[in-house]
C-alpha cells in the first residue's frame, strides 16, 4: 500500500507538469543580453573635384594602382612639387587635376606593366588657399577645393560688416614676381547680370575689404 500510495503521487505531479513542459519544447531561451544593433559605416568624407582641382605643394594624394599593392601609396607633394613612387622615382604632379596626373601616370607605369588602372584621390586638400581681410566678420586664410567665385568666400569669412565699402573691394593676385590687382564691385555682382562681376580665385589670392 505504501509503495502504491507513492507511486500514486509521482502520477499526480507528473500529470500537472507534463503540459508546461510540452509547451517548452523545442524553445531556447538565452540569457545572455540582447546585442546592439551594429553602427552603420561613416559616410565617406567629401573630396575634391577631380575635373578642376590643380595639385599643389602640401597636398596629400592617395594614388592606387589596381591589384598592385606594392606601388600605390599616399604620399604628400613635396614643395618643389613632385611625388615619389616606387618604380617611377619622382613625378611631377604639381599643377595637374587628379584626372590628369592619374593619365600622366598610367603612361609611364605602361613601361613596366600592361594596362595600368590608376586612380590619384587628393585626400587632404591643402594648397589651394585663399585669404580675405578688412572689413568681414571672420577674416583670414581659407582652404578651398573647388573653383570658388570672389562670393563664394565673402560668404565663408561671414560676409561683410556694416563699414564695408562695397563698391571698393579688391583681390590682390600673385602674377610672376609682382602681384596685380582685380577690383570687385560688391553691389554690381549680386545685383541683376552680375555674373561677369563675381570671378573665380586662384589659389593664392587676397581679398581685401576695405
Amino acid at each position: 500500500m505504501r509503495y502504491r500510495w507513492i507511486l500514486a503521487l509521482f502520477a499526480v505531479v507528473a500529470a500537472a507538469t507534463g503540459p508546461s513542459l510540452a509547451r517548452g519544447q523545442g524553445k531556447t531561451v538565452s540569457t545572455e543580453p540582447p546585442r546592439a544593433a551594429a553602427a552603420p559605416a561613416p559616410a565617406p568624407t567629401g573630396t575634391v573635384d577631380p575635373n578642376e582641382y590643380r595639385i599643389g605643394p602640401g597636398d596629400v594624394l592617395q594614388v592606387s594602382i589596381w591589384k598592385n599593392e606594392a606601388v600605390s601609396r599616399t604620399v604628400p607633394v613635396r614643395p618643389d612639387g613632385k611625388i615619389s613612387l616606387p618604380l617611377l622615382n619622382d613625378v611631377e604632379a604639381a599643377g595637374y587635376t587628379p584626372m590628369e596626373l592619374r593619365d600622366v601616370l598610367v603612361r609611364k607605369l605602361t613601361e613596366y606593366m600592361p594596362e595600368p588602372e590608376v586612380s590619384v584621390i587628393v585626400t587632404e586638400p591643402r594648397s589651394f588657399t585663399v585669404s580675405v581681410m578688412g572689413e568681414v566678420a571672420r577674416p583670414g586664410r581659407f582652404a578651398l577645393q573647388s573653383r570658388t567665385s570672389v562670393l563664394d568666400v565673402l560668404a565663408m569669412a561671414g560676409g561683410l560688416n556694416q563699414y564695408a565699402a562695397r563698391a571698393r573691394i579688391f583681390v590682390l593676385r600673385p602674377e610672376g614676381k609682382g602681384t596685380k590687382r582685380l577690383p570687385f564691385n560688391y553691389g554690381k555682382a549680386v545685383g541683376s547680370g552680375g555674373e561677369q562681376e563675381n570671378f573665380c580665385l586662384q589659389s593664392g589670392d587676397i581679398v581685401v575689404v576695405p
